[in-house]
């Protein structure tokens, strides 16, 4: 067994998100384009002769079973009848209920890193499988680092040739509930199955022309500052703004990259009560 391990957890953002109607079962059917960032959580990993102690120092996460990252732990170790341990270490950089999909990535991450630790062997499909129970958007963290996601997230096709991106994030400083913001979505059930016909993306005007969220009139109505925070982003100079996933973190993207630190760096001056970041498609 490999003793001690570091993994980064990349955030995600949604390039497009479409929500095609409410399941018998209570989930959603959507469509999207999810595109992991440069913006990462950090998490040590250490070996124990048995148990899992996880460790999120300067943060408020729970360090049981309510949390992720253990429950992910825990997972692959049912999963290979394994008795050994972990003590896990995270230092969290991505906002938690931000819609940048931290804890799932997370998740992924303790999954990849005990199956290279404890030289488990697993294949990728097989570890897509165990994080499909933990939560919708483990298996993407797991598939790559940009994928077309249809179902409740769970089907993935890949971007074959993504494109590099500037973006600059604004992640106010509350937590936004992603049960919450479906739940204020009015939709009809949907008992037939919805063809849609995903866009073509070859160039950044492609991805411009198509951002949209249907999440969006949800998580604004709750709360309104988030339609000022897309307008300070499109005065800095994005081509378009968006919030990401169930929000409440907005992103813009950039022409290039000086243009989107210059405003990351504006944008961090003028709005000390927000978090602001500079990231680039991975």
């Amino acid at each position: 067994m490999v003793e001690m391990l570091t993994k980064l957890a990349p955030a995600k953002i949604n390039l497009f998100l479409r929500v095609l109607g409410k399941r018998t079962d209570g989930y959603h059917d959507i469509v999207s384009l999810m595109q992991q960032i440069t913006l990462y959580d950090e998490l040590t990993f250490l070996s124990r002769p048995k148990g899992i102690v996880l460790q999120c120092p300067n943060s408020n996460l729970p360090l049981s079973a309510d949390n992720l990252i253990f429950r992910a732990a825990d997972a692959v170790f049912s999963y290979t009848g394994c008795s050994s341990g972990v003590e896990i270490i995270l230092t969290k950089n991505i906002p938690v209920a931000a819609g940048l999909g931290g804890g799932s990535s997370d998740a992924a991450a303790t999954l990849l890193a005990l199956n290279e630790m404890c030289r488990f062997g697993l294949r990728k499909r097989e570890l897509m499988n165990i994080g499909s129970k933990l939560g919708a958007d483990v298996p993407f963290f797991l598939f790559g680092s940009s994928a077309f996601a249809s179902g409740i997230g769970e089907k993935l096709k890949a971007w074959k040739n993504p494109l590099k991106l500037n973006i600059v994030l604004i992640n106010p400083s509350f937590p936004l509930s992603t049960k919450l913001v479906y739940e204020s979505l009015n939709l009809r059930l949907t008992k037939k199955r919805i063809n849609y016909s995903i866009p073509r993306f070859s160039e950044l005007g492609d991805i411009i022309r198509e951002m949209h969220n249907d999440l969006e009139t949800a998580s604004l109505s709750m709360h309104p500052e988030l339609t000022e925070i897309k307008q300070l982003l499109l005065r800095h100079g994005a081509l378009s703004a968006m919030m990401s996933g169930s929000g409440p973190t907005v992103f813009g993207i950039f022409t290039d990259e000086n243009s989107a630190k210059k405003a990351a760096g504006d944008l961090n001056k003028t709005s000390p009560q927000a978090r602001v970041y500079f990231a680039q498609s991975l």
